[in-house]
């Protein structure tokens, strides 16, 4: 059986909504992020040294890291499923989207994150002025002009096709939710960019989603 060791508010939502829509059994081990630090708690580094969530056992096998876990479902239990035929130009996409969503994308939305908690607590009182001017120097600088960079080649993007590798869904647009949402939350997405708006209503539609968050529990990302 197949557990999905799951954080809350965390990229292990993908891997929920990736078993519910190939209709694998699967059960559910949750964690909490602590309160203050927001990081995830000890015992999750009982699995897998790093402590870090999405992780899943398989049986005696234990695999992390959102993109290994997408390749291993479907290698094993995919029977072809959400996955473009070997060698088609769509294959080519979908391998692409795959990686890029967390080797390209999700940096300059974790440097978002971090950046805009910089003057925040535990950030003492009398420092954060000083941490503040810092986080917007570097956002107005660097940042911000990746994040629209970003969006504006995913939002080009979805003009060619209806999903990210062609016109059929796929693992790839699971792989690609998370910093599309992320986007949403805290990196400047809105209806300047109407693909990326689509995109995000149509996988919100969809039933295994939907009973992803079920199985998950309440979903907001960090701001």
């Amino acid at each position: 059986m197949i557990v999905v060791h799951h954080l809350n508010n965390s990229r292990s939502q993908r891997v929920l909504w990736l078993l519910e829509e190939l209709g694998l059994p699967y059960t559910v081990k949750h964690y909490q992020r602590d309160a203050q630090t927001m990081l995830a708690p000890a015992e999750l580094r009982a699995l897998h040294p790093l402590g870090k969530a999405p992780v899943i056992s398989d049986g005696e096998t234990v695999v992390a890291e959102s993109g290994a876990i997408v390749e291993y479902l479907l290698e094993r239990y995919g029977e072809q499923r959400l996955i473009p035929p070997v060698g088609s130009p769509e294959r080519l996409r979908f391998t692409y989207w795959l990686h890029y969503a967390e080797g390209s994308a999700m940096p300059p939305l974790l440097l978002k994150l971090v950046f805009g908690r910089l003057p925040k607590p535990p950030m003492p009182l009398l420092l954060r002025p000083l941490a503040g001017a810092i986080a917007k120097g570097v956002e107005a600088r660097f940042i911000d002009p990746q994040l629209k960079l970003h969006m504006d080649f995913m939002e080009q993007e979805l003009s060619k096709s209806t999903w990210f590798a062609g016109e059929a869904f796929s693992a790839a647009d699971i792989q690609m939710s998370f910093p599309i949402e992320a986007a949403a939350a805290r990196g400047g997405l809105d209806a300047s960019r109407p693909k990326l708006g689509r995109f995000l209503q149509s996988i919100h539609s969809r039933p295994a989603y939907a009973r992803a968050l079920e199985k998950g529990g309440p979903y907001e990302l960090m701001r």
